[in-house]
């Protein structure tokens, strides 16, 4: 039996460009998906910006 993900789906309009980095950082990670690597993304971006507000002393949150 598989587990449930809590997943949603996502249109993005690219440039050509940045579907061919995506695609490159896909095949760096081994993962295939650029769905992932735009999750990825995603959480290391979040992931620094709550570590800069700590280092800051207390910003946004």
């Amino acid at each position: 039996m598989s587990k449930k993900k809590n997943l949603r789906r996502l249109s993005v309009l690219i440039t050509a460009q940045t579907m061919g980095n995506l695609e490159k950082l896909a095949d760096m990670e081994g993962c295939g998906s650029t769905g992932r690597v735009i999750d990825k993304l995603v959480r290391d971006r979040m992931l620094a910006l709550r570590l800069g507000c700590k280092w800051e002393g207390g910003g946004r949150r």
